[in-house]
């Protein structure tokens, strides 16, 4: 299952949880309010995946770190 990141409307909380991916989408509980009025946020390292091109471009003998 993969790991999610929510945020609470309620009191701006920042979590992570394990969720099916049929229930992603679904209002998760708040760990520190227990409010359900939260929202999915897009992840950080999907985010910069995906404004670098292919995970693949940064790898390789290529590599500014070598």
């Amino acid at each position: 299952m993969p790991i999610y990141e929510y945020q609470c409307n309620a009191c701006q909380e920042e979590f992570e949880k394990i969720v099916r991916l049929s229930e992603a989408d679904a209002k998760q509980e708040c760990p520190k309010c227990h409010s359900k009025r939260t929202r999915k946020r897009l992840s950080k390292v999907a985010a910069q995946l995906n404004s670098g091109g292919s995970p693949a471009s940064n790898c390789g003998s290529g590599s500014r770190f070598s």
